[in-house]
């Protein structure tokens, strides 16, 4: 199984509160037990609990690949420590704009910004990455993270896409588009998922039609997921 419903306090917006990638997946740290292990189970990695910036809102503010973590500079020192016990290799990004999840889109190959990022904050990117990074905009907004989620060799991006900017997706990460909704039509496709290579949950409001077309634009039912 590599796929579920979940909603977190209620919230089918699950993927504001929750950080995976195939190492690991963050939290809050009130997350009942019972859905830290349906998280386990449907992406196989452990589930740790924890705070961002003093809030629940891990999706939000977290970013990254398996490799580097980036986390605002907004963070608490608590918040920190607990990243190092676990031993997280994580970067502090400065400046203003914190939503980190909300504003870049992230591979183990490249990175999309907010075109609000100046160029030597880019240059930061790259050097804590590893990977090129560029400015873009997808249905011409700025916070492109919140409108994409990468998934095992391609990505769900909303429907409001211009063509252009599907062409730019597809050149920069070196992946495939398939656009569709999370959530009964949400184009905030990152704040109704929460996935990586293993599986995907998606948000308990999420039609039939929209996790079956989630699961072929993530890559599981193209890649022979079970």
């Amino acid at each position: 199984m590599h796929v579920d419903t979940a909603d977190y306090n209620g919230n089918p917006n699950i993927g504001l509160f929750c950080y995976a990638n195939n190492k690991y997946c963050l939290v809050p740290s009130d997350f009942p037990d019972k859905l830290s292990a349906k998280f386990e189970k449907i992406l196989k990695v452990p589930v740790h609990k924890m705070r961002a910036a003093g809030t629940d809102l891990l999706g939000v503010f977290f970013s990254g690949n398996d490799d580097v973590l980036l986390v605002p500079m907004i963070m608490f020192d608590s918040e920190l420590a607990e990243l190092r016990r676990l031993k997280i290799n994580y970067r502090i990004i400065e400046s203003e704009l914190t939503a980190l999840g909300n504003n870049l889109i992230v591979t183990e190959k490249a990175c999309i910004a907010n075109p609000d990022y100046t160029e030597s904050m880019l240059k930061n990117i790259e050097k804590d990455l590893g990977v090129k990074a560029v400015s873009g905009k997808i249905s011409k907004l700025n916070t492109v993270g919140s409108l994409v989620k990468i998934g095992r060799g391609s990505c769900l991006v909303t429907p409001e896409i211009e063509p252009f900017e599907e062409k730019f997706l597809k050149d920069k990460l070196k992946i495939a588009v398939k656009k569709g909704t999370v959530n009964f039509g949400s184009p905030y496709i990152s704040s109704g998922v929460v996935c990586n290579s293993n599986g995907f949950i998606i948000g308990e409001a999420s039609g039939g039609p929209e996790i079956q077309n989630a699961d072929e634009a993530l890559g599981f039912i193209d890649t022979g997921g079970e």
